[in-house]
């Protein structure tokens, strides 16, 4: 592990210290720095390098750690996000409870432009991304997986969307409390009959980034809360040329300070003391993962 400390001077130095965190957030696009002082931490994972180091600081007395999802350039469209590697060295760190907010499309004409959705559930429409651990596969170190089957029925964690949409209505930002974020391969936006289809299910929202990310924190034992910020409406909803790149780059612009701080709002309120399905979702079970417990 290489630490890094770096303030708004852009001064660096390495140093022999290794910060731990409590609580992470991944962000995504447009939101590429969310703490002003932090340390930087490289973790080496059992499964490569993660998307960018760890950015280490400060909210309201706790300590959290930060990582770019697509790195802090953009580099790595949805599809080759190495999922697994981001949430192990979250974990490593110390991290037990994740927020991941996400720019998507809305579904529905209501979910227009500048909406911040708290779902509770997920649908999975991609295709080759790995999504467990526990695949049986020997690891570098030698050690190897269990096979083991992890409960999703509820995929994101009761307190940490309460947390969410108490910050949210707090800051008069009045969230959509529940919803189905379908989740596609990506990196292309919907077809006008995908998007119908979506919006015929029942869907509310759709993204390229909420799975695995879901399914791999609770795969650890983490709580995982995804906070959707409705950039679009996705290609089915309304006439016209449908959504480009730079339309969601621009809507998340105009909304990201305001999502940085119900972020910050949510992370303040996070328990201190985990007892949610989430903390009890290896309960036993073998995992045979080094540092996860049984």
């Amino acid at each position: 592990m290489t630490t890094t400390t770096a303030g708004n001077t852009g001064a660096e130095r390495v140093t022999d210290r290794q910060p731990t965190a409590e609580l992470g957030v991944i962000g995504g696009s447009g939101l590429y720095a969310l703490l002003d002082d932090v340390v930087e931490v490289r973790v080496e994972t059992p499964y490569g390098p993660p998307s960018d180091a760890l950015f280490v600081g400060e909210v309201a007395g706790r300590r959290v750690a930060f990582l770019p999802r697509h790195g802090r350039g953009h580099g790595l469209p949805p599809h080759r996000i190495n999922y697994r590697a981001n949430l192990w060295a979250l974990h490593a760190l110390g991290v037990r409870q994740v927020l991941g907010p996400c720019a998507v499309g809305g579904l529905r004409a209501e979910y227009g432009p500048g909406t911040l959705l708290v779902p509770d559930q997920f649908v999975d429409r991609t295709s080759g991304r790995v999504q467990t651990y526990y695949d049986g596969r020997v690891l570098p170190d030698g050690s190897v997986p269990e096979v083991v089957h992890v409960s999703m029925a509820d995929p994101y964690c009761p307190p940490g969307r309460g947390a969410a949409l108490a910050a949210a209505r707090d800051l008069a930002w009045e969230p959509v409390d529940g919803g189905t974020l379908v989740v596609v391969e990506g990196p292309r936006f919907s077809t006008r009959a995908e998007s119908r289809w979506f919006t015929a299910n029942g869907w509310s929202v759709v993204g390229m980034t909420g799975h695995p990310e879901a399914v791999l924190a609770r795969e650890l034992g983490l709580c995982y809360t995804s906070l959707a910020l409705v950039t679009d409406l996705d290609a089915g909803v309304e006439s016209g040329e449908g959504v480009t790149h730079a339309e969601v780059l621009e809507v998340f612009a105009r909304n990201v300070d305001r999502l940085r701080t119900v972020l910050f709002k949510a992370l303040e309120s996070l328990p201190a003391t985990r007892d949610c399905p989430c903390s009890h979702a290896l309960d036993g079970l073998v995992t045979g993962l080094a540092g996860v417990p049984s």
